[in-house]
C-alpha cells in the first residue's frame, strides 16, 4: 500500500480515487499545462509508477530518471509519445487505454465529416454575424454523403466502427490496412484495396492508423495528388500521418474539396495558414472528449497502474517483451 505515484496532469476524479485508495502518495500536476522535460524528469524520480498523458514526451531521459518505477500507464489509446523500446530495455511496463474510446472517437469523426461536407461551421458563423437575410438558393452548397464511397485508412477498432456506421448512408466502403477485415467484408461487402486505389476512388477518406515509422507522412504530396478534387479528408488518428504543409498547399489550391482535423503534426502548433482556410474544420483533439469516455479512460489507466504496482500483468500491456527481462 505504500506506493508513491505521480500523475502528470489532472484526470477525472474517478481515476484519482482509485489511485488514492491503493497508494500512499499520489501527487498530481494540477496546473493546466504540459510539464516541460526538466520538470517531468524531476517529478518522476523516486516514484513507484507514473500515469502520463499523450501530451507528455516520455523519452529515454525521462525513463532513465524514473529508474525503479514499475512503468508508465498512458492515458491514451496510442503510445507514440513514449519510447517503448527504451522502457522495455529498462524493465518498465507500458500500458494504454484501448477500446473504451472507440465509439466517442468514431462519433466525432462522423461529426467532422458532416461539418466539412455541409459547411456547418461557416454557415453557423454566417448566421451569428447577422448575414442571414433570406433562404439562399445557391448558398452553402455542400456534398452529398448518402451513396458515396468511403475510404478507411486503418481498419482497426475505430476504423471498423467508422465504416460500420456508414451502412445507414448506403455507402460503398473501401479500406486499406496491413491485413484484411472479415467484419467489414461480411457486414458491408467492403473492398480490401491498396492505398492508391483507395485514394483515387474515394469521395471521403477517414484516417484511423496509429503513428509509426511506416505511417509517418503516409499522406503527403504524392498521395494528395491522387485524390479526387471533390474528396473530403478526415483525420482523427495522429497528426503526423499527414504532411501538414502539403495538405495546406493542396487545400489552398482547392485540389481537394476540404478536410476535417482533430489532430496535428506538431500539436498544439498548427501549420500557419490552415486557420485562414474556409474549407477545413479544426478541432482541439477532442476525439475522446465525452464525460463517459474520459471517465472510462481514467478508470482503465488507474487500474493498469495499480495492477503493475502489485506485481501483476496488466490487461493492456503494450510491451509484453518486458516480461522476459523483468526482475520484478
Amino acid at each position: 500500500m505504500g506506493y508513491n505515484v505521480f500523475i502528470t496532469r489532472k484526470i477525472p476524479e474517478i481515476g484519482l480515487g482509485i489511485l488514492r485508495e491503493n497508494c500512499e502518495i499520489v501527487e498530481v500536476n494540477y496546473e493546466d499545462r504540459v510539464l516541460i522535460k526538466e520538470e517531468l524528469i524531476r517529478k518522476v524520480v523516486g516514484r513507484d509508477g507514473i500515469l502520463c498523458l499523450l501530451t507528455d514526451k516520455i523519452d529515454e531521459d525521462v525513463i532513465k530518471a524514473a529508474n525503479g518505477a514499475v512503468g508508465f500507464s498512458n492515458y491514451a489509446v496510442g503510445c507514440d509519445n513514449i519510447d517503448v523500446a527504451s522502457a522495455t530495455k529498462y524493465g518498465m511496463m507500458i500500458t494504454n487505454t484501448p477500446g473504451v474510446l472507440t465509439d466517442a472517437t468514431t462519433d466525432l469523426t462522423w461529426a467532422l465529416l458532416f461539418s466539412v461536407s455541409r459547411q456547418i461551421v461557416e454557415a453557423d458563423r454566417f448566421v451569428r454575424n447577422g448575414r442571414f437575410k433570406s433562404w439562399l438558393p445557391v448558398g452553402f452548397l455542400g456534398a452529398d454523403i448518402t451513396g458515396k464511397t468511403l475510404g478507411i485508412i486503418g481498419a482497426g477498432r475505430i476504423g471498423t466502427a467508422m465504416a460500420l456506421r456508414s451502412k445507414s448512408f448506403r455507402m460503398n466502403v473501401l479500406y486499406y490496412d496491413i491485413k484484411e477485415n472479415e467484419t467489414l467484408e461480411k457486414e458491408l461487402n467492403a473492398q480490401y484495396v491498396d492505398l492508391e486505389t483507395l485514394l483515387k476512388e474515394s469521395d471521403f477518406i477517414s484516417i484511423h492508423t496509429p503513428l509509426t515509422e511506416e505511417t509517418y507522412h503516409l499522406i503527403s504530396a504524392k498521395e494528395l495528388a491522387m485524390m479526387k478534387q471533390t474528396v473530403i479528408l478526415i483525420n482523427t488518428s495522429r497528426g503526423a500521418v499527414i504532411d501538414e504543409a502539403e495538405l495546406l498547399k493542396t487545400l489552398r489550391e482547392k485540389k481537394i474539396a476540404g478536410a476535417g482535423l482533430d489532430v496535428y503534426e506538431n500539436e498544439p502548433q498548427i501549420t500557419e495558414g490552415l486557420m485562414e482556410l474556409k474549407n477545413v474544420v479544426l478541432l482541439p483533439h477532442i476525439g475522446s472528449a465525452t464525460i463517459e469516455t474520459r471517465n472510462k479512460m481514467a478508470i482503465m489507466a488507474a487500474e493498469n497502474l495499480v495492477t503493475m504496482l502489485r506485481g501483476q500483468i496488466p490487461h493492456n500491456l503494450v510491451n509484453p517483451d518486458v516480461l522476459k527481462h523483468s526482475k520484478r
